[in-house]
């Protein structure tokens, strides 16, 4: 393992769970950021939860003590700019169930929120979720729309006592509705999350380890790609979500701490700390 995790370029990181859960930063994170930085190792890190905006993300993070730029955060609604602008060009006029946040993303990428006619519906995490949205949103599906979804996730993590529903179950409510499927659901585990990330850093997804606490999402969308995979421990969710799913990392450890160990003991010490950062590099070190 120490001579695939030496090929290492980049690391994509889940978010709630692997950094942090809910408003508290795990204590091994900062050191394990910092020690990428130290060896000049690019970090993405990646969520499918598109109720935020990526500045939202940054700003969050930097409330944490973790400092970003907008390129290393890649949400599911980053995942469908990229997925629409390359799969139906020349279009721009959405139908999108989402939050205000989320639509606004969208607008300054050059997509529309149109009520009438549009060319496409996308459904997101909408937190602020109407039922007369909701209705229309089934209306131009039954219409024959296509149909596109940002992630599958049924609920949203969180640490408060509440049940999230996410994106996944809003679209089987559509479904039931209309008797229509998603045309398509990106984010987390579709491989195509994973390798815009690889493409952004001028990178291929054997570069990069993905590191996550589902084997349902994270997990397999490292498999399905072709990157490393380290899975953390979280046994929340561990007892609910990865019970039944039969996938194996290629890692598993009990959270970054350890897996910041095992690439020490891999890479050995860091470089002095006058070195560049990665931040200032597509993908991070160059390749050995």
């Amino acid at each position: 393992m120490n001579g695939r995790l030496e090929q290492v370029r980049h690391v994509v990181m889940d978010m709630d769970g692997t950094i942090y859960r809910g408003r508290t930063l795990f204590p091994w994170t900062l050191p394990w950021l910092e020690f990428l930085r130290r060896h000049r190792i690019g970090f993405t890190f990646l969520t499918n939860n598109s109720s935020r905006s990526r500045s939202l993300y940054v700003e969050r993070l930097d409330a944490m003590g973790i400092r970003i730029t907008p390129e290393q955060m890649y949400t599911s609604t980053w995942n469908a700019i990229d997925y629409l602008r390359e799969t139906y060009p020349g279009i721009t006029r959405l139908f999108i169930l989402g939050t205000p946040s989320m639509r606004r993303e969208m607008r300054e990428a050059g997509f529309q929120h149109v009520d009438d006619d549009p060319d496409l519906v996308l459904v997101a995490f909408d937190t602020g979720l109407t039922y007369e949205h909701l209705c229309r949103t089934a209306y131009w599906i039954s219409r024959g729309k296509p149909f596109l979804a940002t992630h599958p996730d049924l609920i949203c993590p969180t640490d408060e006592q509440t049940l999230l529903v996410d994106c996944g179950s809003i679209c089987a409510c559509l479904s039931a509705a209309t008797l229509r499927r998603p045309d398509k659901v990106l984010g987390k585990p579709n491989p195509e999350m994973l390798c815009h990330v690889a493409r952004n850093h001028g990178l291929t997804p054997a570069d990069l380890l993905m590191v996550g606490d589902r084997l349902q999402t994270d997990m397999l969308l490292a498999a399905r790609a072709g990157a490393l995979s380290c899975k953390v421990a979280n046994p929340r969710e561990d007892g609910i979500y990865n019970r039944d799913i039969h996938l194996v990392p290629d890692l598993t450890v009990e959270h970054l701490g350890e897996l910041h160990a095992r690439m020490e003991e891999a890479l050995g010490p860091p470089p002095p700390a006058s070195t560049p950062d990665a931040d200032s590099r597509p993908g991070g070190r160059s390749a050995r």
